[in-house]
């Protein structure tokens, strides 16, 4: 098939409050410093109550779309990636293309924790290719009402945030996704999760609250798992495109821990001016983070023609890819 799917416009949003540091340390009795200096988060935005999942993510999907100028009636799907839905039932997707006017859109919703993003935009440029029609995909969450602000190790990493990406139909050979790799670990599957909630442990006046919130249950086998699967990923992602690392022209990692991306971006050889990072200011949004980071490149360096881009995530289940896309 000859037709690709072009990334042709982006999207971001984040709720109106921000959290410094300094906010949490305080309430979890660390010294000033301490969550900058093991994962070089400085600040991250958290919902207020009346923010909805389903409005951050139509907040991002309508910045895209006008950049995109195309016509909503065009659009053939929308894939959400979010681990935090509006409710358990129904997704939250067909909520978001009807806050966009997209009357004419399939929607659906994919639980991929951090890596949610890569397997969306996968499938979405599949989709693309295959209809010749647009596609949106939107990655959005509100960490901040499933952080248990007791447990330090989740308490301190995660935050609230919405990104969006336009695909539209292209003849250029060099444009989307040029090679992909994705794995799953269920080995680590306990590593990152929310106990209870799910049909193996539903909710029940019994239930600890602790146990619907987030919670890491092993930091240093979290990191391990994470750098090894991003960097074994993105090099077999790169191989899938007959490409080098000498041709990634920016590498968007998962933002989910300062000392996560900089470890695969050693392993992969990839300099750090290459790398783009949001984390400092925005915190570990989960599969927002990738999207985000580039509608905020775009933004301050809009993407040019013919740049390649490395996309790589790791996250919950353990599950995780790589991207390589084309400009």
């Amino acid at each position: 098939m000859s037709r690709t799917a072009r990334i042709s416009a982006f999207g971001h949003h984040v709720p109106g409050r921000k959290v410094e540091n300094a906010e949490i340390e305080a309430s979890l009795g660390l010294d000033a410093g301490w969550i900058e200096g093991r994962t070089g988060i400085r600040s991250r935005y958290w919902a207020e109550p009346e923010d909805t999942l389903s409005d951050l993510a139509a907040h991002a999907g309508e910045m895209a779309l006008q950049q995109a100028e195309i016509a909503r009636e065009d659009v053939g799907l929308l894939l959400l990636a979010t681990s935090t839905p509006d409710h358990l039932l129904p997704p939250s997707a067909p909520l978001v293309a009807h806050k966009l006017g997209l009357a004419r859109s399939g929607g659906i919703d994919l639980a991929g924790a951090c890596a949610g993003f890569i397997y969306a935009l996968t499938f979405a440029d599949g989709f693309v290719r295959l209809h010749n029609k647009p596609a949106i995909v939107i990655a959005a969450n509100i960490l901040s009402r499933r952080i248990n602000p007791a447990e330090r190790a989740s308490s301190v990493l995660f935050a609230d945030a919405a990104g969006a990406v336009v695909l539209t139909p292209s003849d250029d050979a060099g444009h989307g996704i040029l090679g992909a790799s994705v794995s799953a670990d269920g080995g680590g599957y306990g590593l990152i999760q929310i106990p209870a909630g799910g049909s193996n442990r539903p909710f029940s006046d019994e239930l600890d609250i602790t146990e619907t919130r987030m919670t890491i249950a092993d930091g240093r086998a979290v990191f391990a798992k994470a750098v090894e699967m991003m960097s074994r990923c993105s090099t077999e992602a790169l191989a899938a495109a007959g490409l080098e690392t000498s041709a990634v022209s920016r590498f968007v990692p998962h933002q989910a821990n300062a000392r996560i991306f900089n470890a695969v971006g050693k392993s992969l050889g990839i300099a750090d001016d290459r790398i783009v990072k949001t984390i400092a200011d925005y915190g570990n949004s989960s599969a927002a983070t990738i999207p985000l980071s580039l509608a905020l490149a775009h933004r301050t360096m809009p993407f040019r023609p013919g740049e390649t881009l490395l996309l790589s995530a790791a996250g919950a289940g353990m599950t995780g890819g790589a991207l390589v896309v084309g400009m």
